[in-house]
């Protein structure tokens, strides 16, 4: 089943934080037999300097015509749609609210939360002189505001990302949504991607990094199937050309012992439902 479910979260040379070429990740899906995929490098405007000064800038102007180019080159053997993952901060909301307008020839675009008070959990110190428990609900609280003012996306993406990086919750069972301090805010932002009309995706890059779970936690996917969720991609959040349609069979029979019965595609910012 995994070569069947196209990988909705893949990152390429394109991103600040990759050197995979394009061409060679194509091919080595190929060999997976994969016969779609959707690249979504990096955009993330006002970006912090992190330590190892990576800067995450998307060349938009060169990367839309770019992947056009490629697109069409392997149109005879794989099907390449044109991502983007916008990392958003509340402070940049109103600058990128219109960005696929001001863009044309996306066709899905990820929304992510990567910052904390405009400071990125990846980087060491992150939790230093903080009680976790604050910033893991600050994290959603800035999740919250994201949702409710920015609607210019498709998917959010690892809806928990934190939580790789931080304390006490990287292992499936050490986490309990309905004890968590944050969950009012976890339901209050899964609401509102739903009344949006949005999605999340099943994040498995998690699981080859060091978490027993992908993102989002089984207990917050499964909320957002009761709530009425029905938008759900899969991503590996690949950086390299190993990761691919990482474990994907094994995330969709989750989805599917949720209820879920159909996983999405986007061509030109809509979506097309394909039975799991």
């Amino acid at each position: 089943m995994s070569n069947l479910i196209p990988d909705y979260h893949l990152h390429t040379s394109f991103s600040g934080d990759c050197d995979t070429d394009p061409y060679h990740l194509i091919e080595e899906m190929i060999k997976k037999g994969m016969t779609s995929a959707c690249f979504t490098d990096h955009n993330d405007l006002d970006y912090p300097l992190p330590p190892d000064g990576c800067t995450f800038d998307n060349p938009i102007e060169v990367y839309i015509p770019a992947l056009k180019e490629i697109q069409e080159k392997v149109a005879s053997k794989f099907d390449l749609r044109i991502g983007l993952e916008q990392g958003v901060q509340p402070h940049t909301v109103e600058d990128l609210k219109n960005f696929t307008k001001e863009h044309p020839g996306l066709d899905f675009v990820i929304c992510s939360t990567h910052y904390v008070e405009h400071d990125d959990p990846y980087y060491p110190g992150f939790f230093d002189g903080h009680d976790p428990m604050e910033r893991y609900i600050k994290y959603f609280e800035e999740m919250l505001y994201t949702v409710k003012h920015f609607t210019d996306y498709n998917v959010y993406g690892h809806l928990d990302y934190i939580f790789r990086y931080g304390p006490g919750i990287k292992h499936k069972d050490n986490f309990k949504l309905s004890a968590f301090p944050a969950a009012d805010l976890i339901e209050e932002i899964l609401k509102t991607i739903i009344a949006n009309g949005k999605g999340i995706e099943i994040n498995t890059g998690a699981l080859y990094r060091g978490m027993d779970y992908a993102h989002p936690h089984p207990e917050t996917l499964k909320l957002y199937k009761d709530l009425g969720g029905e938008i759900l991609t899969f991503g590996s959040d690949s950086h390299d050309d190993i990761h691919m349609g990482y474990r994907f069979e094994e995330a969709a029979e989750l989805a599917k012992s949720m209820g879920f019965k159909y996983y999405s595609t986007f061509k030109q910012m809509k979506p097309e439902f394909i039975a799991l």
